[in-house]
């Protein structure tokens, strides 16, 4: 299964930021959507980066609540990696696994097209491996 079938189901909305937003407003965007990272978008559409949870509690044990007022660009992850519509789930769960990370962009000629979490791969997983266990139910019964 690729990348293309879970954003035909759950589509391509991301929700994003600007590196020149604030920490706090990135907080604030993050708590209002219910959701553990915003990309950060150039205006061209292409990813400048990824702020998480996680990369704004280093940045508040790092800076303590000066770090509110920084812009999102210098505590976001940079080196961001992304895929495309047409990578597999399996490889985007080992890119996951491997670089330990819980969000993926999609990008397709540079520009952000969706984005993928850990949460996304598993429900694909679980729904493959349950098709897999009837198809064989069926098949050992009709024997």
């Amino acid at each position: 299964m690729t990348i293309a079938h879970i954003l035909a189901e759950k589509g391509g909305s991301v929700v994003t930021t600007t590196p020149d937003r604030t920490l706090d407003e990135a907080i604030h965007l993050l708590a209002e959507k219910r959701i553990g990272a915003l990309v950060v978008s150039n205006p061209d559409g292409s990813v400048a980066g990824i702020i998480s949870e996680r990369d704004i509690m280093r940045a508040l044990a790092e800076r303590g609540g000066g770090a509110f007022d920084a812009p999102v660009s210098a505590h976001m992850t940079a080196d961001v990696v992304t895929c495309a519509r047409a990578t597999t789930v399996e490889d985007v769960m080992q890119m996951m696994t491997k670089g330990r990370f819980r969000h993926v962009p999609v990008c397709e000629a540079g520009r952000l097209v969706g984005l993928i979490s850990i949460g996304d791969v598993v429900k694909s997983r679980i729904a493959a491996v349950e098709a897999e266990h009837k198809a064989l139910r069926d098949y050992i019964t009709m024997a």
